[in-house]
């Protein structure tokens, strides 16, 4: 490849350098050389189900995807692949939890894998680039990336807000940058600074769509995207959970004859999950919160609530009653929201408070219950936070408190989901008042039998001494031999 560059538009690059300097790099040398065959990863032909098998995907990737535990694809991956794989973009409707993830990923990967670059690469030159709303989303993509890229040499970077810019840099410049994920704000300051180069992506995914426009991202992704080829020279992948008319306005102008694929949101919520409602009022949420997680079948749980400072009462009431628990909000720090998350992640804690912003593509395994504090105010959350249980094939229980304040959110809910959510009251047992957690005795000093007599201060001593008549002088000298006794 040479430093002979795309011409873009000014004024489509009015906010951001394109023509810069590129340092050339080499790529790292391969992380896995082990023979490998496909018949390792045996998974039985089943009615109804594609495989990954039954497409056409590298050797090293699908080593990947028998590590991940994948086996059979999701709706969303079999309706997109055959499509991605062919070169043409896609405009899918999905959910988080439905697999979309990967779905791009393997095809990402396999047009990397298919169509390696053989002359110079740059540093910072990202051949494919991945657009998410959120850090933890970001992060959890990149995570995912570089877990289908371990019997490659490929390289996966994520580039997100609230975190060292430099240590991110100091990667950038060790590794070719193949896959590029980032959230809008930090990926601006990068192509700012001239430390990453878009004009050669090759694959461009805008992740949730939706929740950009929400959260105003808008103009910032439109900056991006102006940065990367015409979308007649990439190839366009756009997902979103609704398909709004803000949606596909954005859609007809970033794709270029895009295939719709959509997945339903009853798919996703009712399969897996036991969604229940306990209608409650507002000052009987906490308890029967508290007496939730006291249950035993509770193992790992998200309390999702609609504002921050619920969140933050939440978190410290839960830790006055010795929850193990931690707290993903936006106006926690990223490096302590990454902490949080990775204990979570771990189990060292049991439950986190989480917004919907924050907890908005977290993915981890084995989350036995999500918890509606408050019933979110779009719809489309709510499917969004009861994906975070019953995923991977297993089954878990959402419960959702509704009260005077918030019980009228429940109809557009159960509109969204196409049924009848069942309502009850809460048993006996999750309306017991919350005992305050008992506070340590202080322990008294262990008693030293060599000192067990109380000492006796000079100044007491001194008072004593003038307040006690004064014996006659034949007898002073019995009189002062215990006082000297007691100095």
């Amino acid at each position: 490849m040479t430093e002979q560059k795309l011409e873009t538009p000014a004024s489509e690059t009015s906010d951001v350098a394109v023509e810069q300097k590129k340092k050339p790099t080499t790529r790292a040398p391969s992380r896995n050389n082990k023979p490998w065959d496909l018949s390792q990863f045996k998974v039985s032909p089943e009615k109804g189900k594609a495989r990954f098998h039954d497409f056409d995907l590298p050797l090293e990737l699908m080593r990947g995807i028998q590590d991940a535990g994948f086996e059979y694809c999701t709706p969303i991956q079999a309706a997109s692949l055959p499509h991605t794989l062919n070169g043409h973009d896609i405009v899918g409707k999905a959910q988080t939890g439905t697999g979309k993830t990967a779905a791009f990923l393997i095809n990402m990967i396999t047009d990397l894998l298919n169509h390696p670059v053989e002359d110079q690469r740059f540093l910072g030159e990202a051949r494919t680039l991945i657009l998410a709303p959120t850090r933890e989303l970001a992060i959890q993509i990149g995570d995912d990336a570089t877990q289908l890229l371990k019997h490659t040499k490929l390289t996966a970077h994520t580039l997100v807000g609230g975190m060292d810019y430099g240590k991110q840099l100091q990667k950038m410049q060790k590794h070719d940058c193949d896959i590029l994920v980032g959230t809008p704000g930090r990926l601006l300051d990068f192509a700012n600074n001239r430390d990453i180069y878009l004009d050669r992506v090759e694959v461009l995914v805008i992740d949730e769509a939706d929740r950009m426009l929400d959260m105003g991202f808008i103009p910032q992704v439109r900056r991006l995207v102006n940065l990367t080829p015409k979308r007649e020279d990439r190839q366009s992948l756009l997902f979103s959970a609704t398909f709004t008319p803000e949606v596909l306005r954005l859609s007809e102008t970033w794709t270029d004859k895009p295939v719709t694929v959509e997945v339903g949101a009853e798919r996703v919520a009712t399969d897996t999950v036991d969604q229940q409602v306990l209608i409650t009022t507002a000052k009987e949420k906490f308890t029967v919160l508290n007496n939730i997680l006291l249950g035993d079948n509770v193992d790992s749980v998200m309390v999702f609530a609609n504002r921050r400072d619920i969140c933050r009462t939440l978190h410290e009431k839960l830790r006055k009653q010795g929850f193990k628990v931690g707290i993903l909000s936006g106006d926690v720090p990223q490096n302590r929201r990454m902490r949080a998350l990775d204990s979570f992640k771990s189990g060292a804690l049991k439950v986190m408070v989480a917004t919907d912003v924050a907890g908005r593509g977290i993915h981890v395994d084995g989350v036995s219950h999500v918890i509606n504090y408050t019933l979110p105010e779009e719809p489309e959350d709510y499917v969004h936070r009861i994906g975070r249980t019953g995923r991977a094939g297993k089954t878990g229980i959402s419960i959702s408190f509704a009260c005077e304040d918030d019980a009228f959110l429940l109809e557009p809910i159960e509109k969204l989901l196409d049924m009848k959510l069942k309502c009850t009251m809460p048993e006996e047992n999750l309306i017991r008042p919350v005992v305050a957690p008992r506070q340590p005795a202080k322990k008294k000093p262990a008693s030293d039998p060599k000192v067990d007599v109380p000492k006796v201060e000079a100044s007491q001593l001194k008072t004593q001494t003038e307040t006690t008549p004064k014996a006659p002088k034949e007898t002073k000298s019995k009189v002062d031999a215990p006082v000297k006794d007691a100095l």
